[in-house]
């Protein structure tokens, strides 16, 4: 038997934090190699001082470690036994529906269960809202502080938005689009399982977060694969044209039309596998009746909840590092650099403040942040333009907006009634190239997002908006039905 003290020895008498594994560990290795103690005597004095920390803090050897345990301790309650039941609210919290006569009745009942929830404090329901798991897709739902609701993030963690505009004239689309569309399919990466095989050099996996929890650790490996790449579903890469309506400092362009590079996805399988992971842990541990169940939440006052706070907002920066990396590379293409670059989150949750003082968690599930002066995207479908916008700050909408068109037509429905030669057709009329994409993304599914738009004039200014002439999607035969946002 090894007179070393391992890592998987520590973590099986409680020590599971990384910086408590890296003093305990380097501790153990000193104490061992000078024969203070046997590996079994030590093991039975951590077990103790795990126990009780404030023993231990003025003895010599141990007083570092018992400090650390202690902090470590305040930080958490010990949850890992306590499961708790709640009913709903017997009345619903009024909120706002924008564009309601558009929006199905099964996404006002998702919205009316959330609003049902003991922990709820406001909420709102965006223009192109329609159901999902649990809060519906252009759901908000603001909670108490300490509370987070993994459904009510997504499973796409950090789906987002990446407009790059360069200073180029929009006519450069025509006269390259042969040379555009390869562009794509050479620098462009899509499907569940897709690897990126020319990324660049990026300082995203410097971040200490990586070793912050065994669930981050063991899907890191594959979210350095999937760098720079997109999903499936409603995710694409496509060159269009800028139309700028309004010139503004955030845009650095006069009016006009302009070369401009969109793209949307998210945080990849990284994210995917830190919300079924927390999503399953949070509908153990909190209870709630049938039609809220996929609304259950983590307090942020509990090891999980801390977890997954940790674990969604590194999801945050990876996803917005994937789409630099394809904003960089197809950049290069073209030997050009942007002038401006837009981005925003739609499936995310931030700690934020209520017009009347009031400290809440914010969830976003697809909606776009829309504070006074932030600036978002608004995308359109494949063939209907989108924009980009300036929040107005308004407080019923918790500072929200659409974060599309939404769906007219489920997946399932769209591939029983849509035929490709429909999908071809109205790709002609409107001049667009598609490369890969499958019918339940074809442009009929999605609401009219002018109509949509109309809804929410109080909610963001328009500056500019977005035609798409080149698209690129999964392929239909790497394609999932399961994506949000």
């Amino acid at each position: 038997m090894s007179n070393k003290l391992n890592n998987n020895e520590l973590k099986a008498i409680g020590i599971k934090d990384e910086a408590l594994l890296e003093l305990a560990g380097r501790l153990a290795k000193s104490l061992i190699k000078n024969k203070t103690y046997t590996k079994e005597a030590l093991l039975a004095f951590y077990k103790e001082l795990l126990k009780n920390p404030d023993s231990y803090t003025s003895n010599e050897l141990f007083a570092e470690l018992a400090e650390e345990v202690k902090s470590k301790a305040s930080l958490f309650k010990k949850s890992q036994a306590i499961v708790q039941t709640f009913e709903l609210r017997t009345d619903t919290l009024a909120y706002p529906i924008y564009g309601t006569e558009h929006i199905s009745d099964d996404a006002k009942h998702q919205m009316n269960a959330a609003m049902q929830l003991p922990v709820a404090v406001a909420g709102a329901l965006m223009p192109d809202a329609h159901s999902g798991y649990g809060l519906p897709i252009g759901g908000v739902l603001a909670t108490e502080p300490n509370i987070i609701i993994p459904y009510a993030v997504g499973v796409d963690i950090a789906c987002r938005m990446c407009l790059s505009v360069f200073d180029i004239n929009a006519i450069f689309l025509d006269q390259k689009t042969k040379l555009l569309k390869q562009h794509l399919l050479d620098h462009t990466y899509f499907g569940l399982d897709g690897e990126n095989r020319d990324q660049l050099a990026d300082t995203i996996f410097d971040l200490p977060e990586w070793k912050s929890t065994a669930q981050i650790r063991q899907l890191r490996y594959k979210a350095e694969k999937q760098l720079g790449t997109s999903g499936t579903g409603n995710h694409f890469v496509e060159w269009g044209i800028l139309d700028i309506t309004e010139q503004t400092p955030e845009l650095k362009l006069p009016k006009g039309k302009y070369l401009a590079l969109l793209s949307h996805s998210g945080s990849r399988g990284f994210g995917a596998n830190i919300a079924t992971h927390y999503s399953k842990i949070a509908t153990e541990k909190t209870k709630l009746p049938r039609e809220a169940q996929h609304l259950a939440w983590l307090d942020l006052n509990t090891e999980e909840g801390q977890e997954y706070w940790i674990g969604m907002n590194l999801a945050g920066d990876y996803a917005s590092a994937c789409h630099h990396q394809i904003h960089r590379r197809l950049a290069q293409a073209i030997g050009s650099k942007p002038v401006a670059m837009i981005e925003n989150h739609h499936n995310f949750a931030w700690k934020e403040t209520l017009a009347d003082g009031r400290e809440v968690m914010v969830h976003r599930k697809g909606a776009t942040p829309a504070g006074k002066g932030v600036m978002g995207i608004i995308p359109g479908s494949m063939t209907q333009p989108g924009f980009v916008v300036r929040g107005k700050g308004e407080s019923s909408s918790i500072c929200s907006a659409s974060h599309g068109a939404g769906r007219l037509l489920s997946r399932s429905k769209a591939l029983k009634t849509i035929t490709r030669p429909e999908l071809k057709q109205v790709l002609a009329d409107k001049g667009v190239t598609l490369i890969g994409g499958d019918l339940d993304e074809a442009p009929m599914v999605y609401k009219d997002l002018n109509q949509v738009m109309s809804y929410q004039n109080d909610l963001v200014e328009v500056l500019a908006r977005f035609t798409p002439k080149i698209v690129r999607m999964a392929d239909p035969d790497k394609r999932t039905k399961g994506w949000e946002g």
